[in-house]
């Protein structure tokens, strides 16, 4: 059980975090509106590994990013863009498929997205991915490469190569119906996964797609039933409620200027991630976590330029 006031403990590895699954293309509208009737649209580099990839570099840790992208103009912005932003590219796989590209509203509350995929599920597990994996203190993933196989069967085998190791596993429980495959049980899936990771943060609207609708309460005990070590349930302007299994905490939100809620959840993770690795206890971290997603709310796009976590801290004096 992790303690609300323990520090995680990691080994001394070359690399922090090695975050794996989906790098994609946002197209997001121009306009708040969710019925897609906007008449412009603007791309962003997505996808919610490599968004965290890049945050955690830029608050003050390492990131590797293994993905997964088409041999085509989308395909090289995505590359182009991780390289502008100091993150090697070795783990960005290509293949013949189109890449991936998700189609969103701006919006203040939730956005709604469209998914078109088509070369993320295809990330295959290379001697690469296996260095980088062992080279690593934590590895995160989301249900995106999951949800299809042969990435599937990469993640498994990370997963249990990852236990192997005694790393710390965070999982984004993001079950959308839309990006499994025809007929299969993907709730079922996620469900039975939860056990095998030490980290996840469902959203309310995660958890209502996973188990109904019921209070923010009983569905943090529907995910430690299911074997959830540290339970993050995030309620939007309700701020979050965690649970370790033994405890259970009230955060408050810190977002005082929403202008695009895309990202935010990664935001949070990237933050967590960033002073878990920095020596400062869960709940520190989990501070830090929401204060670098109320940050990032300020502004449109899922990655944008945070500071250091130092300055952070400073700026929402925690």
């Amino acid at each position: 059980m992790i303690g609300f006031d323990d520090r995680l403990i990691f080994e001394n590895k070359s690399n922090d975090l090695l975050a794996a699954g989906e790098l994609l293309v946002d197209m997001i509208s121009n306009e708040y509106d969710d019925t897609f009737q906007s008449a412009g649209y603007t791309k962003f580099p997505g996808g919610s590994p490599s968004n965290i990839a890049i945050n955690v570099r830029k608050l003050g840790i390492s990131s590797i990013m293994v993905s997964a992208v088409g041999e085509d103009g989308f395909g090289k912005f995505l590359v182009d863009r991780l390289r502008g932003e100091g993150l090697e590219t070795q783990g960005i796989q290509r293949n013949s498929n189109s890449t991936s590209l998700v189609v969103v509203s701006k919006s203040k509350s939730t956005p709604v997205p469209i998914f078109y995929r088509g070369a993320d599920y295809h990330l295959a597990y290379t001697p690469m991915l296996d260095a980088a994996l062992k080279s690593s203190s934590i590895v995160h993933f989301s249900c995106w490469p999951v949800s299809r196989t042969p990435s599937r069967q990469t993640i498994e085998r990370m997963i249990a190569e990852a236990r192997k190791q005694g790393m710390l596993i965070g999982f984004d429980p993001n079950y959308h119906s839309a990006i499994w495959q025809e007929g299969e049980d993907g709730v079922q899936y996620v469900k039975d996964l939860i056990s095998k990771v030490d980290i996840i943060k469902p959203s309310e609207d995660d958890a209502e797609r996973l188990f109904g609708r019921d209070t923010p309460y009983r569905q943090l005990e529907k995910f430690l039933e299911l074997g959830a070590k540290l339970v993050i349930l995030t309620l939007g302007e309700n701020g979050a409620i965690v649970s370790n299994g033994r405890e259970t905490r009230i955060f408050e939100t810190l977002a005082t200027d929403v202008v695009d809620t895309t990202g935010a959840g990664d935001a949070f993770w990237s933050g967590f991630y960033t002073a878990a690795v920095k020596g400062y206890t869960l709940q520190e971290a989990l501070n830090l976590g929401f204060a670098v997603s109320a940050f990032k709310l300020k502004y449109t796009g899922a990655v944008v330029d945070l500071p250091k976590i130092e300055d952070i801290q400073a700026y929402y004096n925690l």
